[in-house]
C-alpha cells in the first residue's frame, strides 16, 4: 500500500449563500494537505462570478494554495467525475444535506452519486465554517474488509494533518453472530461469555491490520479501539453521533441496485443520515 496523500482536491462551487464557509474550508484543507485546489463550477462563466471567488481568497487572509477554476456545462455529476479524473484528483470535497429527504434518497442526491461513483476519496461536509473548528476525535471503520487497512491508515494521515487528538477503531458485529437466544440467566451469562470471546478476536484481527501498517501512529494521538454490535453502518454512524465525533472515515461503498437504495445496508444508513463529516476512502 501506498503512502497517504493528497495533492489534488477538487471541489465543487456553487454561488449560494454558502459559498464562502465552502470556499474558506477546501482553502484550509488544501493548506493543511498541501494539495493543489481545483475549483470546479458547474455554469457559465462570468466576470461577476469571478470577482466574487477572488473576493472570498482575500476574505482568507492568509497565502491561499495552488488553485485553479474550471469552468463547464453540463450535468453536475458528470461534470464533477470528468474533473476528477482529467485533475487526477485525490479528493474530491462536496457539501452534503445532513439528512437526504425521502424523495432525495429515492432518486439519489448529487453527493450519493459521487461517492458511488469518484475514482477518488470523497470528503461529505455537513456544517461548513468560516472560522476552523479543530477536529477533536476521528472515527473509522474497522470491520473485515480488504479496504478497511486503507481506511484506517487515511484516518491516521488526516487526524495527524487535521491536528487531531484521537481516533477510535470501530469494529462493528452483528448481532446475529451471537448465536444465543436470551430467556434466562444462563443463556444470558452464555451470551456475555461468547460477546467477549468476539471481541478478543475481533481485536486481534484489528491489531494485525495496525502491525502491517507501514504508517505509524502519529505521536500525542490517542489511539482507542471499540467494538459494538449491531446493524452494520448504522451501528457506527450512531456511535459517531453519540461521541460528537468531528470526522467518521469509511470504505468505499459497493455499486449498488435499485434493491440497495430501497433497502438500504452498511454505508447506505450514514449517506441517507450524516452524523458528522464523513470521508469516503477509495484509496488504492
Amino acid at each position: 500500500m501506498s503512502a497517504v496523500s493528497y495533492k489534488t482536491i477538487v471541489v465543487g462551487v456553487a454561488f449560494s449563500p454558502t459559498l464562502k464557509p465552502n470556499l474558506f474550508e477546501a482553502i484550509r484543507l488544501a493548506r493543511l494537505f498541501g494539495a493543489q485546489l481545483v475549483l470546479v463550477h458547474v455554469g457559465v462563466k462570468s466576470s461577476i462570478k469571478v470577482e466574487k471567488i477572488k473576493r472570498v481568497f482575500e476574505a482568507f487572509g492568509e497565502k491561499p494554495p495552488r488553485h485553479e477554476m474550471v469552468w463547464q456545462e453540463g450535468k453536475p455529476v458528470d461534470v464533477l467525475l470528468e474533473a476528477c479524473s482529467a485533475k487526477n484528483a485525490d479528493l474530491l470535497m462536496v457539501g452534503a444535506m445532513q439528512r437526504e429527504a425521502l424523495f432525495t434518497y429515492y432518486v439519489g442526491s448529487v453527493a450519493r452519486k459521487l461517492t458511488r461513483k469518484a475514482p477518488c476519496d470523497v470528503l461529505l461536509l455537513i456544517k461548513p465554517s468560516i472560522d476552523r473548528v479543530a477536529c477533536q476525535h476521528v472515527v473509522v471503520n474497522g470491520l473485515e474488509h480488504p479496504k478497511t487497512k486503507e481506511a484506517i491508515a487515511t484516518s491516521f494521515f488526516v487526524a495527524q494533518s487535521l491536528g487531531a487528538k484521537k481516533i477510535t477503531i470501530v469494529e462493528e458485529i452483528p448481532e446475529k453472530d451471537v448465536k444465543v437466544k436470551v430467556d434466562d440467566d444462563w443463556s444470558l451469562r452464555k451470551a456475555t461469555i461468547m460477546k467477549e470471546r468476539i471481541k478478543v478476536k475481533e481485536n486481534s484481527r484489528v491489531q494485525k491490520i495496525l502491525s502491517s501498517l507501514s504508517t505509524t501512529l502519529p505521536k500525542g494521538l490517542l489511539l482507542q479501539i471499540q467494538p459494538i454490535f449491531g446493524r452494520r453502518g448504522y451501528s457506527i454512524g450512531h456511535y459517531a453521533k453519540v461521541v460528537r465525533a468531528d470526522l467518521l472515515v469509511m470504505n468505499a461503498p459497493k455499486p449498488s441496485s435499485l434493491w440497495d437504495r430501497i433497502f438500504p445496508h452498511d454505508i447506505e444508513y450514514i449517506l441517507s443520515d450524516l452524523p458528522t463529516d464523513v470521508l469516503i476512502v477509495r484509496h488504492e
